[in-house]
């Protein structure tokens, strides 16, 4: 699509998700509209948004094949960066706005199967991702479980998939008792949280146990907000392998999870952030459609809506 039709985009027919074959898929393409609308009791000003909600251009499989992005009121000024982790980094400067600023953004992303693994990383570029963070400092209760697994395991990766199973038997998953500033120790001690309650806390167990580990946020098919997951390092005799683990759903993903981006945590990578002048606070509203246009499989098999 040359101009993006916002409109059109909200009434595309999707391929049923759920009847996909994931295991045997060799490339699907998807289509993204999102909507955040922020309202406000009066006029506004000053406002400095940043957006992190358009993956790079290519990550691993993951290719960007377009994305329009429409602001109202139009910005005075749009910029876009890569941050050190790789992410693509909006910063919007609106000067004046009555009662409210929308961000429509549409995409369109593909996923293909790789022929071939990703290239080893090398061990001075992982360790970086052993530090803890404010949301993912051990406290004894994760020291002891990190210890406790390590006793048990043999290799790094049997460590991480037993570290991903124990995160996902001990937490429930329950909206509302925990926001995006909850750190793991706090949402263990609850025992329930959100799919970031339940990254973090791997992370944090990670970190603690020794093994490389980072932050994904993204998207997950049928589910209606963004979503968070875990990518962890292994050591092969070339170096570090990267390999992905989703805590709350109790697997690794499939071609099904689209990556927007990576970072220590929640905080290096939340969608949406920023600063304005008035006397009075915003209310953010948020929507998404997202879903498959094309899903080929390995035999040849092709759906398209």
């Amino acid at each position: 699509m040359n101009e993006p039709d916002f409109a059109a985009a909200q009434h595309v027919q999707f391929i049923d998700y759920k009847a996909v074959d994931w295991r045997s898929v060799r490339r699907t393409r998807f289509q993204f509209y999102q909507r955040f609308h922020y309202a406000y009791p009066g006029p506004i000003q000053n406002l400095k948004q940043r957006l992190i909600v358009i993956p790079a251009d290519r990550y691993a499989a993951q290719k960007v094949h377009e994305h329009h992005l429409a602001i109202t009121p139009v910005p005075l000024a749009k910029r876009q960066t890569i941050d050190s982790f790789g992410n693509r980094i909006l910063d919007v400067e609106v000067p004046q706005a009555d009662q409210a600023v929308t961000f429509e953004l549409l995409m369109i992303i593909e996923n293909e199967r790789q022929s071939a693994p990703l290239p080893p990383i090398a061990p001075d570029s992982v360790a970086y991702w052993l530090q803890p963070t404010s949301l993912t400092l051990p406290d004894p209760h994760i020291h002891a479980v990190a210890r406790q697994l390590q006793a048990t395991t043999t290799t790094p990766y049997d460590l991480a998939l037993r570290i991903h199973a124990w995160v996902y038997d001990t937490m429930h998953y329950q909206s509302g008792v925990t926001t995006v500033d909850t750190t793991a120790a706090e949402a263990l001690r609850l025992g329930k949280g959100m799919c970031q309650d339940y990254a973090h806390l791997m992370l944090a167990i990670c970190r603690a146990a020794g093994v490389p580990a980072r932050y994904v946020s993204g998207h997950l098919l049928g589910e209606g907000s963004s979503h968070a997951w875990v990518e962890v390092f292994l050591p092969t005799a070339a170096g570090f392998n990267r390999v992905a683990f989703d805590p709350t759903n109790n697997r690794e993903p499939h071609m099904g999870y689209i990556t927007v981006a990576v970072g220590r945590d929640y905080r290096d990578v939340s969608p949406t952030s920023g600063s304005f002048t008035a006397p009075y606070g915003g209310q953010l509203s948020y929507s998404k459609r997202a879903g498959l246009t094309l899903v080929e499989y390995t035999d040849g098999q092709t759906l398209q809506s």
